[in-house]
């Protein structure tokens, strides 16, 4: 058997991995569930994730993973490491070649922790290759041609925004406010409004079921439970979409501001591609209801979101890991 190709989109809050012929095979949320006590690490992904807010003190449930980096090694290397002996034949006895995403903006040392976490969790070979890139190659814009293309890959702890010509990245930006920062708008919004403390699942929860860029005209409703911070009583509420879109606006902001910084720096024969052929949208972000028309009204050029954002990126390390030849430059590194 032949060495198996994998390809990791290491996200902050979803982890997606993309297997050779077989295309993604695994969805799971990047969280841990750890024992205080033994240091033992007792659940990874999904079942971590639904243990969040519900856990005695002796047990921590956290992301590895804080705005798209490393944040703590060891937990990082059993989450990696996890998800390769679930997505690897259990007979195969060589060893896998993985490429794994990471954001534009990372350093040398934050790049250097990603290579080691992945050779020590059972990798023959580790890549790294930047988000946007990936995102784009996954979004099926042809990267390597000579004209520009833009791409926001809107994740969970960051906003990567880049101009892509002839297979590199002219410019780019990586912003640290994505999903997360939407959720803790929403929590901290609930919060002042209405005195009502609410987990992240609920949060996020609202942001999936009725979160949008832009208030509408019909408005969706969602019933929520929290704790009364005044009475210290369980109490539910109702919250409008519109609400979750002036709770989510400042971040949205911010987004907004990094696109316009990124198109200000860009040459203009790219800018005038740009223009032409408008941007992509990739990410889980992506998914927010009106977020592509919000990007339109604020910047003035067509937006787009991609086919199937949320796996554009896994995608796109499929197809590097297919011809690594060809996407040498795009690759940052192998050990």
């Amino acid at each position: 058997m032949l060495h198996t190709k994998i390809g990791i989109d290491l996200g902050t809050c979803n982890s997606l991995v993309f297997v050779h012929k077989k295309g993604v095979v695994l969805n799971e949320p990047s969280v841990v569930a750890v024992s205080m006590d033994e240091n033992k690490i007792l659940a990874v992904g999904q079942e971590a994730k639904e243990m969040t807010g519900r856990t005695p003190d002796t047990i921590r449930v956290y992301r590895p993973l804080r705005e798209g980096v490393i944040a703590d090694f060891r937990v990082t290397l059993a989450m990696i490491r996890y998800f390769l002996r679930k997505t690897m034949p259990r007979f195969q006895f060589l060893k896998p070649e993985v490429l794994v995403s990471v954001p534009a903006g990372i350093t040398s040392t934050e790049r250097r922790a990603v290579i080691e976490a992945t050779i020590s969790s059972g990798a023959k070979a580790a890549y790294v290759a930047k988000e946007p890139i990936l995102a784009a190659i996954g979004a099926g814009i042809p990267i390597n041609s000579s004209s520009g293309h833009m791409i926001v890959n809107i994740g969970g702890g960051t906003t990567e925004v880049a101009v892509i010509s002839l297979g590199g990245i002219v410019v780019s930006s990586s912003l640290r406010v994505a999903g997360d920062k939407f959720d803790q708008a929403i929590s901290e919004y609930i919060k002042k409004k209405y005195n009502l403390a609410i987990g992240e699942n609920t949060a996020e929860e609202i942001k999936v079921k009725i979160g949008t860029a832009i208030p509408e005209k019909e408005e969706n409703m969602i019933e929520i439970r929290g704790r009364d911070l005044l009475l210290g009583l369980p109490k539910h509420i109702t919250i409008s979409s519109n609400e979750v879109a002036q709770a989510i606006s400042e971040p949205l902001g911010d987004i907004m501001q990094t696109i316009k910084v990124v198109l200000r720096d860009t040459p203009p024969e790219l800018s005038a591609d740009i223009m032409d052929k408008g941007m992509v949208i990739s990410g889980g972000g992506a998914l927010l209801k009106n977020i592509d028309q919000l990007i339109s009204q604020s910047i003035g050029v067509p937006c787009f979101v991609a086919e199937d954002p949320l796996f554009c990126v896994a995608r796109g390390a499929g197809v590097v890991l297919d011809n690594l030849e060809v996407y040498k430059q795009s690759i940052m590194m192998k050990k």
